[in-house]
């Protein structure tokens, strides 16, 4: 997977699995410009790399954050070959009915909006340019349902329908679209979520969720990347529309999290 002389666009770039991402690109040639809400971690994560690495600030729910973040990378690196449209919120773990309606917004708008964003101001770059590659950041949330997190699993099946969608529409010119499908990951995410299911003992919701798995362990940002890197590569020429899972059997095995842990 050798992508010198390539340009890559992550946005939430400056954590987790898309700061995974953006290291595993710039390691193997690539330019690329980081996006993120987080000023100080993506600033940070930028100067790493020189003139390999930029950082742009953004409100991803905002078109004009979106077309500013777009064109920053054209004016900085003149392409955009790879676009992580990575962005994304977990709201808040509570019932359905009983879910907040500004909580359901904000995850809404930056889970499906931000990522419709995404395509709106980056596609039209790689139509001109007649090739690029595209992952969007799904979850296995986008395939199953997860009790007590309706705004997250609805987000997700959307991602997934918008990459369908983009597949089609711009496949004949060139250009790839596929999504991606993490399950429990070690990020700060998921330790969010075991902290909201349990305050006091969010450690035994880690530990049990994990015991569960059929490879009996959170996966690692850098296993994600690894698949992004692939889906971007020249490897994946004939991919196009998919999801891809990485969840250490997560989605062969159903598993749920309790106070507990295992359920």
């Amino acid at each position: 997977m050798d992508f010198s002389g390539k340009v890559a666009l992550v946005t939430g770039g400056a954590n987790g699995i898309g700061a995974a991402t953006v290291r595993g690109f710039v390691a193997r040639g690539a330019r690329v410009a980081i996006v993120d809400r987080d000023a100080e971690a993506g600033a940070a994560l930028a100067a790493e790399f020189g003139q390999a690495a930029i950082f742009r600030q953004a409100d991803v729910t905002r078109g004009a954050d979106v077309a500013a973040y777009v064109q920053a990378t054209l004016d900085a690196f003149g392409a955009i070959d790879c676009f992580h449209n990575n962005a994304g919120i977990e709201g808040k773990v509570a019932p359905t009915a009983e879910y907040e309606e500004a909580i359901f917004d904000a995850v809404m708008g930056v889970n499906v909006k931000g990522v419709f964003l995404g395509l709106r101001h980056v596609l039209p770059v790689m139509i001109r340019q007649e090739r690029g590659a595209v992952v969007n950041t799904a979850s296995i949330a986008g395939l199953v349902g997860t009790a007590g997190m309706p705004a997250y699993v609805a987000s997700k099946h959307a991602v997934i329908g918008l990459t369908k969608v983009a597949a089609g529409e711009v496949g004949r010119l060139g250009i790839r679209v596929n999504a991606i499908c993490p399950g429990p990951i070690d990020t700060r995410m998921v330790r969010d979520i075991a902290k909201q299911v349990s305050p006091n003992r969010p450690e035994a919701v880690e530990e049990g969720y994990a015991a569960g798995l059929p490879l009996r362990r959170y996966g690692r940002a850098e296993e994600v990347a690894n698949l992004v890197l692939f889906l971007c590569s020249d490897l994946a020429s004939n991919i196009t529309g998919a999801q891809y899972v990485v969840d250490g059997g997560r989605t062969a095995v159903p598993v749920g999290i309790s106070q507990n842990g295992v359920r």
